[in-house]
């Protein structure tokens, strides 16, 4: 193909391009794979006729937004990828406390609009995921424990369909698929417009965090386990191991500092503290403090679980990392859940894992080709001992597990729903370069 074809619009950017390698650059380098055409779309209209484009020609359909997914499924091999970030601006109603966020707008774009109010809604941990993968496969962060996840504080989304059409989705309109975008991916349509509810949560949060040598590792978890589960619902409980071996333990608190110091006292209970760092900051300030450890231009595998307990044997399994070689082990961590996700009904949205503890992530990220299977490998290392204690699995967290995953990612009942759900939206599967339901 060496002319843009005359049914799409938007800018169409073929492989001979200025901007087509820039274009399919992912957060992953180990993706690199080379789309027959990118669709950079700035209206919805863009979209619809991307869609249908694809479909009429037999293409793959990937979807951008930040392209966050450790698979890189947002670029398509041969196929079409539809690019969303030109569609990125978010309004804010500080009035209603309500969001209007496109669908191809970057986390850091939704934390700025609403904070310039003393607003927010719950969001990830590093500013330039974007809203829409986010958001469909559920949305863990900070505020969660406070107002439930991403899909739990959306009022309609405005979606796409595999056939073109453009529909909003709400609990009065297409109430179905309201339900199965709240966790359910991106496998019913591309989601261009998110209308968020918002919450004044100031512009502070603190920032506690406490290390302690390996040999403590196990009792040091249990204590900052059962701080945890005492904790209010404003503190979000993180623990990690790093390339250091010490064992991290600590909080996140949104909202007065003041109030967050009242746990820090805890912590000196746990054993002898090797380094502590105690800080105020401000809300935006937070969620971008991961920003360059979670940059672009990286190599990156990551395995994920939910965690329904953690005894001891766990927090050993954690604090070891596996079996590899020390210079290889990922980096891994917990994030506490609770609070207001376990609020919301089984049966009120697709997410299907409200009874989560803690969710487990082991993060491998490095530069040299050469090393793609001993890093692969030590990630699934330093997770297989945690499965024995797993619930679930986070759909934002899947690499390539596949079906199984996806299985293992909801309830019996839940899956079952979710695939009469894709009958009905995208019969011939269209949208299946996500964590795929298939129909």
């Amino acid at each position: 193909m060496t002319t843009t074809p005359a049914s799409l619009t938007g800018q169409v950017l073929l492989p001979t391009d200025d901007g087509y390698d820039a274009a399919r650059s992912v957060w992953n380098a180990m993706v690199d794979r080379r789309p027959r055409l990118i669709v950079r779309c700035g209206t919805v209209t863009d979209v619809v006729n991307a869609v249908r484009y694809a479909r009429d020609h037999d293409l793959e359909i990937g979807v951008r937004c930040g392209g966050h997914s450790v698979l890189g499924l947002a670029v398509p091999a041969d196929g079409l990828m539809i690019d969303l970030t030109p569609m990125g601006g978010v309004t804010v109603d500080p009035r209603t406390r309500r969001a209007v966020v496109q669908g191809g707008a970057l986390l850091g774009a939704l934390d700025r609009a609403a904070q310039r109010h003393g607003l927010a809604t719950t969001a990830g941990n590093v500013s330039h995921t974007g809203v829409g993968g986010l958001t469909l496969g559920g949305g863990m962060g900070w505020l969660a424990r406070q107002y439930g996840l991403s899909c739990d504080n959306v009022e309609s989304y405005q979606v796409v369909t595999a056939d073109g059409a453009v529909v909003t989705a709400s609990r009065h309109e297409h109430p179905e698929l309201f339900w199965g975008l709240r966790g359910g991916g991106g496998n019913f349509g591309i989601v261009t417009a998110f209308e968020f509810r918002l919450h004044p949560v100031g512009t502070r949060a603190l920032l506690a965090s406490y290390s302690f040598d390996p040999a403590d590792a196990v009792a040091v978890l249990e204590g900052w386990r059962d701080l945890s589960a005492a904790a209010p619902r404003q503190a979000t409980f993180q623990a990690s191991v790093g390339a250091n071996g010490l064992v991290d333990v600590g909080f996140v608190w949104v909202g007065d500092p003041a109030q967050g110091r009242r746990l820090t006292h805890d912590f000196a209970g746990l054993g002898r503290i090797r380094e502590q760092h105690v800080r105020e900051l401000s809300y935006l300030d937070l969620q971008t403090i991961d920003d360059t450890t979670d940059g672009h231009f990286f190599r990156r595998y990551w395995k994920g679980l939910y965690l329904d307990r953690f005894p001891a044997a766990a927090a050993a399994a954690f604090a070891e990392r596996g079996d590899a070689d020390p210079a290889l082990r990922p980096g891994v961590s917990l994030q506490a859940y609770g609070g207001a996700i376990q609020d919301v009904p089984d049966d009120e949205a697709a997410y299907g894992q409200r009874g989560t503890l803690f969710e487990f992530v082991a993060a491998g990220r490095w530069e040299d080709a050469a090393e793609d299977s001993d890093r692969m490998a030590a990630a699934r290392a330093a997770a297989a001992p945690l499965s024995a204690y797993s619930s679930g699995m986070y759909l934002n967290t899947l690499s390539d597990e596949g079906a199984a995953g996806v299985r293992r990612a909801f309830p019996a009942a839940t899956l079952t729903r979710l695939i009469a759900l894709k009958r009905t939206y995208d019969p011939n599967n269209i949208f299946h370069l996500n964590q795929n339901i298939a129909p």
